[in-house]
């Protein structure tokens, strides 16, 4: 059976595989395009696992807010060609979409399965590298923010005693710029109370040791070492970290929140956040 360029052409926008794959598709299948079409994804598929071990430095990061849940999710790709692809942007899109209707909060077989269809189209190596879900209640809000076309997203979460708050423009405008924030300044914990007491506990010891040769009492040299450890917590603490943006007071996140909570009478507080950078 002769294979036309019109044949080649559909079998092309249906299965998004190259041209000369779509040709030989055909010609296995003597022209018929379940069959056509069967080929390349057995093809596709088998070939994936060549790939596995490919470098996967590149990618996007995806979320979605729904009224009750809220995803973020990390898809590392090869190169920044496909993390710009239309069907690489559509498959972050639609895994958010399995995750949030399932009910899912760790990557499974479902979500890998889809992940490898679209690397069996596109040949190369991809991988659903992380996931982090929150359950958003009546008394919570969730702010979104991704950045350069999906290369660092963030989730931040609130949380206020009357949710009505939510609502004033000026806390969409609070929210909006805690998000940014967090993009820019990349905190690590939420809080100094956040901190894990091994990691305090390493900084203390380091700390410690670049004061030993000053010739000052004990109870001083302690006193810069916790200096140095409040210091180092208003580079890592998001509380803790000067605004960085509409910010002429150079106020901290956690007297920024204050301000607008005593200025709308409300109780307005960040509980957790979420920071992924692709390919990271």
């Amino acid at each position: 059976m002769e294979i036309t360029m019109e044949m080649v052409k559909k079998l092309r926008d249906e299965t998004h595989a190259g041209i000369m794959d779509c040709k030989k598709a055909l010609a296995q299948s003597n022209g018929d395009f379940a069959g056509a079409a069967k080929y390349l994804k057995e093809v596709g598929l088998a070939a994936v696992e060549k790939r596995a071990d490919r470098a996967t430095a590149e990618g996007r990061i995806t979320f979605k807010i729904s009224k009750h849940k809220a995803v973020i999710i990390s898809v590392t790709c090869e190169t920044d060609f496909v993390a710009r692809n239309d069907q690489f942007k559509a498959l972050g899109n639609e895994l958010c979409d399995m995750i949030l209707e399932n009910g899912w909060t760790e990557v499974n077989t479902q979500l890998e399965d889809k992940v490898k269809e679209l690397i069996a189209t596109i040949h190369e190596n991809m991988t659903l590298k992380s996931i982090v879900v929150y359950d958003v209640n009546s008394d919570e809000y969730v702010q979104g923010y991704s950045h350069a076309d999906g290369n660092i997203g963030v989730l931040v979460k609130f949380k206020a005693t009357n949710p009505a708050v939510f609502e004033n423009e000026a806390f969409k405008t609070l929210a909006a710029n805690m998000a940014m924030h967090v993009c820019a300044a990349d905190p690590m914990y939420l809080d100094s109370a956040s901190v894990p007491k091994a990691y305090e506990e390493e900084q203390l010891s380091i700390f410690r040791v670049q004061v030993q040769s000053m010739d000052k009492p004990e109870k001083v040299l302690e006193g810069i070492v916790r200096g140095k450890l409040n210091k180092h917590y208003s580079d890592i603490c998001l509380m803790n970290q000067v605004g960085q943006l509409y910010n002429d007071d150079n106020l901290t996140v956690a007297q920024i929140i204050a301000k607008f909570n005593k200025e709308n009478d409300s109780d307005v507080k960040i509980v957790e956040f979420t920071r992924f950078r692709a390919g990271a």
